[in-house]
């Protein structure tokens, strides 16, 4: 049995949590996601929690009752608290600066970098070094985040560019002078 699978998955106050065949649609204060549901994977949904049952112990269902059962739960903690992602630039000159939704990033080249967020994601910029990415789903964040880091990765000479808040960049030493 799936260690993951087999946890049941808490609602909260507030959350609704509908099957429409092969999707699940999770309502919370912030919005509305839908989950899908693959075959051989059946929902036991009560007044506060969630449980997942799987049809067989074939490898493809083993596999998608613990994936399923971690979707659902991304969805309900988005929509109750939401996701959120934060970056930081450094450089100097390097700087993040909203224009209108749109993200405007300057960062070494010789133009600069127009980002406009998926729809669904809310970017931020706190100090002009400070990027924060919000949203409901949990992918949408983490790949909007990772298409702003993509921009300029942040290189292991001086650590310039974009990286995650916290992210550790492995340093090298550069060359020796004579």
């Amino acid at each position: 049995m799936s260690r993951i699978g087999k946890k049941p998955v808490t609602l909260p106050k507030g959350v609704k949590v509908t099957v429409n065949g092969a999707e699940a649609v999770v309502e919370g204060a912030k919005g509305k996601l839908v989950c899908p549901i693959p075959n051989g994977i059946s929902l036991d949904v009560k007044a506060d929690s969630i449980s997942l049952t799987r049809a067989d112990d074939e490898p493809q269902n083993r596999a998608f009752h613990g994936l399923t059962r971690a979707l659902l739960q991304n969805a309900v903690t988005g929509v109750t608290e939401g996701w959120k992602k934060e970056l930081d630039i450094v450089g100097v000159g390097y700087k993040a600066a909203m224009e209108g939704a749109a993200l405007r990033l300057d960062l070494g080249y010789s133009h600069p970098i127009i980002f406009d967020p998926p729809k669904g994601v809310q970017v931020a910029v706190e100090r002009n070094t400070h990027i924060t990415v919000t949203g409901i789903d949990r992918q949408l964040v983490g790949q909007a985040a990772a298409d702003i880091r993509r921009f300029r990765k942040p290189e292991p000479y001086k650590g310039k560019g974009v990286k995650y808040t916290g992210e550790i960049v492995r340093r090298k030493a550069g060359k020796t002078g004579k």
